[in-house]
């Protein structure tokens, strides 16, 4: 289940419900689509979009998305910290970026226009889009391993547009376990001193 961090406000939301109020005004979807029991651990891509494909159908109407495949990293993946340095500086992209996390867990800072800084931390079940044009990073979480459903409006996809003075150095850019909390007195685990 997602957390949301809000650190300019020292909160943190969990309940599903508040986390969808929370993120509405920003134009973000949040969705838990139960995983449990539906792949085997050495799913395909094949099979793991077939299996949510009336998830996928669901989300292209609502989006205008045509395609979907699936991304798949952990610490073995070639140059994946090459592949990950394109996302984990502050960018927008032309179209909504959409993923629901299959297995492993990743953190979206969003930087909306008006509002503070959050932390968006998904896992297995998570459902989330970044609108096309809103400020925003991503990072893996301690793994390193995630594997998500990608969708696309157009099927040659899209490519991070960096901004003017980014912020996503002021932010710690691992998320960490749920039971992981700072030593009081120290500096907040996410934002950097």
């Amino acid at each position: 289940m997602a957390r949301v961090i809000i650190q300019d406000e020292n909160r943190t939301l969990t309940d599903v419900v508040e986390i969808r109020e929370f993120l509405e005004p920003f134009g973000i979807w949040y969705e838990n689509w139960p995983t449990d029991g539906r792949l085997a651990e050495d799913a395909s891509n094949e099979d793991i979009l077939k299996e949510f494909e009336s998830e996928i159908e669901a989300l292209k109407r609502r989006g205008g998305f045509v395609t979907a495949d699936v991304i798949n990293v952990n610490p073995s993946t070639p140059n994946l910290d090459a592949m990950l340095a394109k996302f984990d500086k502050e960018h927008t992209h032309a179209e909504d970026e959409v993923r629901f996390t299959v297995a492993g867990r990743g953190l979206f800072h969003i930087h909306p226009d008006s509002g503070p800084v959050f932390a968006v931390e998904v896992e297995s079940g998570d459902m989330i889009n970044v609108p096309r044009g809103t400020k925003h990073w991503f990072n893996l979480c301690d793994d390193r391993a995630i594997r998500c459903i990608r969708l696309f409006e157009d099927p040659a996809g899209w490519a991070p547009l960096y901004v003017d003075e980014p912020v996503h150095a002021r932010y710690e850019p691992l998320c960490f376990g749920p039971s992981y909390m700072p030593p009081k007195k120290s500096v907040d685990s996410v934002v950097k001193p």
